[in-house]
C-alpha cells in the first residue's frame, strides 16, 4: 500500500468517528416527543 493511500484511510476513519461522536453529541440534546394517543378513537364502539 503506498503512503497516500494509507493517509486517505486514517483520513476517512477519523472523519466517521468524529461525524458519529458529534451526531451523539446533537442527538442528546434532542428531546424525542411521544406521540398523542388517542384514547377517545379507541373506545368507541365499531359501528360508530
Amino acid at each position: 500500500m503506498e503512503t497516500w493511500q494509507i493517509i486517505a484511510v486514517i483520513v476517512v476513519v477519523f472523519g466517521v468517528v468524529i461525524g458519529n461522536l458529534l451526531l451523539l453529541k446533537h442527538a442528546a440534546k434532542m428531546d424525542f416527543k411521544l406521540p398523542k394517543t388517542d384514547d377517545e378513537k379507541d373506545k368507541k364502539s365499531p359501528d360508530e
